[in-house]
Protein backbone atom coordinates (compact mmCIF):
# COMPACT_ATOMS: atom_id res chain seq x y z
CA UNK A 1 0.00 0.00 0.00
CA UNK A 2 1.41 3.47 -0.89
CA UNK A 3 0.64 7.11 -0.03
CA UNK A 4 0.35 10.46 -0.13
CA UNK A 5 0.13 11.98 3.18
CA UNK A 6 -2.05 15.01 3.62
CA UNK A 7 -1.96 18.45 5.32
CA UNK A 8 -4.22 18.42 7.84
CA UNK A 9 -7.52 18.79 6.12
CA UNK A 10 -11.40 18.90 7.16
CA UNK A 11 -14.66 17.79 5.99
CA UNK A 12 -17.04 20.61 7.21
CA UNK A 13 -19.70 20.88 4.24
CA UNK A 14 -20.04 19.27 0.92
CA UNK A 15 -18.35 21.52 -1.04
CA UNK A 16 -15.06 21.40 0.75
CA UNK A 17 -13.76 18.44 -1.59
CA UNK A 18 -13.93 18.60 -5.66
CA UNK A 19 -15.10 16.13 -8.31
CA UNK A 20 -11.97 14.64 -8.83
CA UNK A 21 -11.93 14.07 -5.07
CA UNK A 22 -15.27 12.81 -4.80
CA UNK A 23 -14.77 10.17 -7.73
CA UNK A 24 -11.49 8.92 -5.49
CA UNK A 25 -13.48 8.78 -2.72
CA UNK A 26 -16.60 7.23 -4.14
CA UNK A 27 -13.78 4.31 -5.86
CA UNK A 28 -12.60 3.81 -2.32
CA UNK A 29 -15.65 3.55 -0.44
CA UNK A 30 -16.28 0.38 -3.40
CA UNK A 31 -13.29 -1.15 -2.50
CA UNK A 32 -13.78 -0.87 1.00
CA UNK A 33 -17.06 -1.96 0.89
CA UNK A 34 -16.23 -5.16 -1.12
CA UNK A 35 -13.60 -5.97 1.44
CA UNK A 36 -15.68 -5.79 4.34
CA UNK A 37 -18.97 -8.10 2.54
CA UNK A 38 -15.69 -10.92 1.94
CA UNK A 39 -14.62 -10.76 5.86
CA UNK A 40 -11.48 -9.17 4.30
CA UNK A 41 -9.61 -7.57 7.15
CA UNK A 42 -7.78 -3.85 6.33
CA UNK A 43 -6.36 -2.15 9.51
CA UNK A 44 -5.31 0.71 7.55
CA UNK A 45 -5.72 2.89 10.53
CA UNK A 46 -4.19 0.79 13.56
CA UNK A 47 -3.92 2.76 16.40
CA UNK A 48 -5.71 5.85 15.35
CA UNK A 49 -7.41 7.55 17.50
CA UNK A 50 -10.96 8.70 16.85
CA UNK A 51 -13.02 11.59 19.00
CA UNK A 52 -17.03 11.43 18.48
CA UNK A 53 -18.50 14.76 20.18
CA UNK A 54 -22.04 14.42 20.41
CA UNK A 55 -24.47 17.46 21.14
CA UNK A 56 -27.51 16.08 19.29
CA UNK A 57 -29.39 12.57 19.50
CA UNK A 58 -27.92 10.15 16.80
CA UNK A 59 -28.35 6.17 15.82
CA UNK A 60 -26.89 5.87 12.43
CA UNK A 61 -24.02 8.63 12.97
CA UNK A 62 -22.33 7.09 16.46
CA UNK A 63 -22.94 3.11 14.84
CA UNK A 64 -21.41 4.17 11.70
CA UNK A 65 -18.62 6.06 12.93
CA UNK A 66 -17.61 3.62 15.72
CA UNK A 67 -17.67 0.59 13.71
CA UNK A 68 -16.51 1.91 11.04
CA UNK A 69 -13.20 3.45 12.62
CA UNK A 70 -12.75 -0.15 14.44
CA UNK A 71 -13.23 -1.75 11.17
CA UNK A 72 -10.11 0.67 10.11
CA UNK A 73 -8.25 -1.14 12.84
CA UNK A 74 -8.39 1.95 15.07
CA UNK A 75 -10.69 2.89 17.75
CA UNK A 76 -13.42 5.66 19.21
CA UNK A 77 -14.05 7.73 22.50
CA UNK A 78 -17.76 8.70 22.58
CA UNK A 79 -17.65 12.66 24.25
CA UNK A 80 -21.37 14.22 24.74
CA UNK A 81 -21.47 17.65 25.26
CA UNK A 82 -23.43 16.84 28.70
CA UNK A 83 -20.85 14.91 30.49
CA UNK A 84 -18.24 16.97 29.47
CA UNK A 85 -16.92 20.24 29.88
CA UNK A 86 -17.88 21.51 26.60
CA UNK A 87 -21.50 21.11 28.35
CA UNK A 88 -20.30 23.38 31.07
CA UNK A 89 -19.21 26.57 29.20
CA UNK A 90 -15.49 25.62 28.12
CA UNK A 91 -14.98 27.29 24.97
CA UNK A 92 -14.71 25.48 21.92
CA UNK A 93 -11.35 26.68 20.83
CA UNK A 94 -9.57 25.74 24.27
CA UNK A 95 -11.47 22.31 23.56
CA UNK A 96 -10.39 21.73 20.17
CA UNK A 97 -6.80 22.33 21.38
CA UNK A 98 -7.11 19.83 23.80
CA UNK A 99 -9.09 16.98 22.32
CA UNK A 100 -6.92 17.29 18.88
CA UNK A 101 -3.75 16.71 21.23
CA UNK A 102 -4.78 13.71 22.49
CA UNK A 103 -6.57 11.95 18.93
CA UNK A 104 -6.06 11.49 15.17
CA UNK A 105 -9.78 12.70 14.10
CA UNK A 106 -12.59 14.21 15.61
CA UNK A 107 -16.37 14.22 14.10
CA UNK A 108 -18.80 16.98 15.87
CA UNK A 109 -22.28 16.44 15.55
CA UNK A 110 -23.71 19.65 17.08
CA UNK A 111 -26.28 22.35 16.15
CA UNK A 112 -24.33 25.92 14.62
CA UNK A 113 -22.04 25.54 11.67
CA UNK A 114 -19.62 28.09 13.32
CA UNK A 115 -19.36 25.25 16.45
CA UNK A 116 -17.45 22.99 13.70
CA UNK A 117 -15.86 26.04 12.01
CA UNK A 118 -14.30 27.54 15.28
CA UNK A 119 -13.19 23.92 16.54
CA UNK A 120 -11.58 22.53 13.14
CA UNK A 121 -9.78 26.49 13.09
CA UNK A 122 -7.97 25.28 16.70
CA UNK A 123 -7.50 21.73 15.56
CA UNK A 124 -4.51 20.26 15.15
CA UNK A 125 -6.02 16.89 13.38
CA UNK A 126 -9.06 16.58 10.72
CA UNK A 127 -12.14 17.79 11.93
CA UNK A 128 -15.60 15.48 10.54
CA UNK A 129 -18.62 17.37 10.55
CA UNK A 130 -21.63 14.62 11.54
CA UNK A 131 -24.27 17.00 11.25
CA UNK A 132 -25.50 20.66 11.87
CA UNK A 133 -28.26 22.94 11.25
CA UNK A 134 -27.19 24.25 8.03
CA UNK A 135 -25.34 20.87 6.60
CA UNK A 136 -25.04 16.94 6.82
CA UNK A 137 -22.28 16.12 4.15
CA UNK A 138 -21.63 12.02 5.41
CA UNK A 139 -25.34 11.73 4.31
CA UNK A 140 -25.32 12.91 1.21
CA UNK A 141 -21.70 11.18 0.39
CA UNK A 142 -24.01 8.07 1.64
CA UNK A 143 -26.69 8.52 -0.76
CA UNK A 144 -24.94 10.04 -3.95
CA UNK A 145 -22.74 6.29 -3.30
CA UNK A 146 -26.13 4.50 -2.49
CA UNK A 147 -27.37 6.07 -6.21
CA UNK A 148 -23.73 5.16 -8.13
CA UNK A 149 -23.86 1.70 -6.73
CA UNK A 150 -27.55 0.91 -7.87
CA UNK A 151 -28.22 3.04 -10.90
CA UNK A 152 -24.15 4.36 -12.10
CA UNK A 153 -23.26 7.54 -12.34
CA UNK A 154 -25.33 11.18 -11.07
CA UNK A 155 -24.01 13.20 -13.42
CA UNK A 156 -26.88 14.81 -15.43
CA UNK A 157 -29.17 12.91 -13.04
CA UNK A 158 -32.57 14.76 -11.45
CA UNK A 159 -33.05 14.46 -7.62
CA UNK A 160 -35.95 15.78 -6.19
CA UNK A 161 -36.02 16.70 -2.93
CA UNK A 162 -39.73 16.91 -1.01
CA UNK A 163 -40.42 19.27 2.09
CA UNK A 164 -38.30 21.01 4.40
CA UNK A 165 -35.38 23.40 3.19
CA UNK A 166 -32.68 21.75 6.08
CA UNK A 167 -29.95 20.71 6.15
CA UNK A 168 -30.08 17.48 4.30
CA UNK A 169 -31.46 19.87 1.45
CA UNK A 170 -29.03 22.45 1.83
CA UNK A 171 -26.50 19.40 1.10
CA UNK A 172 -27.91 18.07 -2.07
CA UNK A 173 -27.91 21.38 -3.52
CA UNK A 174 -23.99 21.66 -3.18
CA UNK A 175 -23.92 18.20 -4.12
CA UNK A 176 -25.83 19.19 -7.44
CA UNK A 177 -23.18 22.04 -8.01
CA UNK A 178 -20.14 19.98 -7.40
CA UNK A 179 -21.28 16.88 -9.33
CA UNK A 180 -23.40 18.83 -11.76
CA UNK A 181 -26.43 16.96 -11.34
CA UNK A 182 -29.67 18.97 -11.17
CA UNK A 183 -31.88 19.45 -7.86
CA UNK A 184 -35.55 20.29 -8.06
CA UNK A 185 -36.91 21.48 -4.71
CA UNK A 186 -40.61 20.97 -3.57
CA UNK A 187 -41.44 23.16 -0.27
CA UNK A 188 -44.95 24.69 1.30
CA UNK A 189 -45.12 28.32 1.45
CA UNK A 190 -42.07 30.12 4.06
CA UNK A 191 -39.83 27.04 3.90
CA UNK A 192 -38.32 27.40 0.75
CA UNK A 193 -34.53 27.33 0.29
CA UNK A 194 -32.46 29.97 1.44
CA UNK A 195 -29.22 30.27 -1.05
CA UNK A 196 -27.03 31.80 1.07
CA UNK A 197 -27.50 29.13 3.73
CA UNK A 198 -27.55 26.78 1.39
CA UNK A 199 -23.93 28.00 0.56
CA UNK A 200 -24.82 27.86 -3.40
CA UNK A 201 -22.90 29.97 -6.12
CA UNK A 202 -25.96 30.18 -8.82
CA UNK A 203 -24.51 27.49 -10.83
CA UNK A 204 -27.84 26.93 -12.20
CA UNK A 205 -28.33 22.99 -10.82
CA UNK A 206 -31.45 23.71 -8.90
CA UNK A 207 -34.97 25.16 -9.23
CA UNK A 208 -37.64 25.19 -6.81
CA UNK A 209 -41.24 24.36 -7.28
CA UNK A 210 -44.36 24.81 -5.31
CA UNK A 211 -46.20 21.74 -6.92
CA UNK A 212 -43.91 18.41 -5.78
CA UNK A 213 -45.60 16.39 -7.83
CA UNK A 214 -44.30 18.61 -10.30
CA UNK A 215 -40.75 18.53 -8.88
CA UNK A 216 -40.88 14.28 -8.73
CA UNK A 217 -41.54 14.40 -12.66
CA UNK A 218 -38.95 12.47 -14.53
CA UNK A 219 -36.41 12.20 -11.43
CA UNK A 220 -33.57 9.50 -10.74
CA UNK A 221 -34.06 9.95 -7.29
CA UNK A 222 -37.03 10.90 -4.99
CA UNK A 223 -35.53 11.79 -1.66
CA UNK A 224 -37.06 13.05 2.00
CA UNK A 225 -36.95 13.90 5.09
CA UNK A 226 -39.03 14.05 8.66
CA UNK A 227 -41.13 17.32 8.80
CA UNK A 228 -40.08 18.43 11.83
CA UNK A 229 -35.91 18.32 12.70
CA UNK A 230 -34.59 18.13 16.03
CA UNK A 231 -34.75 21.52 17.27
CA UNK A 232 -37.85 22.30 15.39
CA UNK A 233 -40.28 19.97 18.15
CA UNK A 234 -42.21 23.29 19.08
CA UNK A 235 -43.30 23.41 15.22
CA UNK A 236 -44.45 20.24 14.84
CA UNK A 237 -48.37 21.18 14.97
CA UNK A 238 -47.72 23.86 12.47
CA UNK A 239 -45.23 21.70 10.84
CA UNK A 240 -47.89 18.87 9.97
CA UNK A 241 -50.49 21.00 8.54
CA UNK A 242 -48.59 23.04 6.21
CA UNK A 243 -46.67 19.66 4.93
CA UNK A 244 -49.54 17.71 4.53
CA UNK A 245 -49.34 18.05 0.77
CA UNK A 246 -45.61 17.27 0.42
CA UNK A 247 -46.13 13.33 1.49
CA UNK A 248 -44.18 11.05 -0.86
CA UNK A 249 -46.33 8.25 -2.09
CA UNK A 250 -46.77 5.73 -4.63
CA UNK A 251 -48.47 8.36 -7.49
CA UNK A 252 -45.17 10.70 -6.79
CA UNK A 253 -42.87 7.66 -7.40
CA UNK A 254 -44.94 7.10 -10.35
CA UNK A 255 -44.28 10.78 -11.89
CA UNK A 256 -40.62 9.54 -11.80
CA UNK A 257 -38.74 8.06 -13.96
CA UNK A 258 -39.58 4.35 -14.15
CA UNK A 259 -36.19 2.92 -12.28
CA UNK A 260 -36.40 6.13 -10.09
CA UNK A 261 -34.87 5.36 -6.46
CA UNK A 262 -36.85 6.28 -2.80
CA UNK A 263 -34.20 7.74 -0.88
CA UNK A 264 -34.42 9.15 3.20
CA UNK A 265 -31.88 9.47 5.75
CA UNK A 266 -34.11 8.46 8.64
CA UNK A 267 -35.34 8.46 10.74
CA UNK A 268 -39.14 7.77 9.08
CA UNK A 269 -42.34 8.92 9.89
CA UNK A 270 -44.14 6.09 8.09
CA UNK A 271 -47.73 8.50 7.15
CA UNK A 272 -46.13 11.73 7.34
CA UNK A 273 -43.42 12.02 5.01
CA UNK A 274 -43.30 8.91 3.38
CA UNK A 275 -46.29 6.31 2.84
CA UNK A 276 -45.27 2.87 4.02
CA UNK A 277 -45.40 1.53 0.44
CA UNK A 278 -42.57 3.72 -0.63
CA UNK A 279 -40.44 3.32 1.73
CA UNK A 280 -40.88 -0.20 2.56
CA UNK A 281 -41.56 -1.04 -1.73
CA UNK A 282 -39.15 -2.41 -4.79
CA UNK A 283 -38.31 1.31 -5.12
CA UNK A 284 -36.34 1.81 -1.94
CA UNK A 285 -32.85 1.55 -1.10
CA UNK A 286 -33.14 3.44 2.12
CA UNK A 287 -31.49 -0.08 4.53
CA UNK A 288 -28.31 0.26 1.58
CA UNK A 289 -28.38 4.02 2.28
CA UNK A 290 -28.20 3.69 5.80
CA UNK A 291 -25.27 1.07 5.72
CA UNK A 292 -23.20 3.26 3.31
CA UNK A 293 -22.94 5.73 6.04
CA UNK A 294 -20.55 3.69 7.48
CA UNK A 295 -18.64 2.72 3.89
CA UNK A 296 -18.41 6.26 2.85
CA UNK A 297 -17.07 7.35 6.54
CA UNK A 298 -14.21 4.49 6.24
CA UNK A 299 -13.66 5.77 2.99
CA UNK A 300 -13.45 9.72 4.00
CA UNK A 301 -11.49 8.92 7.38
CA UNK A 302 -9.17 6.96 5.61
CA UNK A 303 -8.56 9.77 2.81
CA UNK A 304 -7.85 12.57 5.91
CA UNK A 305 -5.45 10.70 7.44
CA UNK A 306 -3.31 8.96 4.19
CA UNK A 307 -4.59 10.63 1.50
CA UNK A 308 -5.28 9.04 -1.69
CA UNK A 309 -3.83 5.18 -1.36
CA UNK A 310 -3.40 2.67 -4.38
CA UNK A 311 -4.16 -1.09 -2.90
Amino acid sequence: MTTVKPAVRHYLQFNDFTRDEYAYLFDRTRWIKAQFKAYQRYWPLSDRTLVMIFEKASTRTRLSFEAGIQQLGGMAIYLNTRDSQLGRGEPVEDAAQVISRMSDLVMIRTFEQTIVERFAANSRVPVINGLTNEYHPCQIMADIFTYIEHRGAIQGKTVAWIGDSNNVCNTWLQAGEVLGFNVHVATPPGYEVEPERAGLHGTGHFRQFSDPMEAARGADIVTTDVWTSMGFEAENEARLRDFADYQVDGEMMRAANPDAIFLHCLPAHRGEEVTAEVIDGPQSFVWDEAENRMHVQKALMEFLLLGRVSS
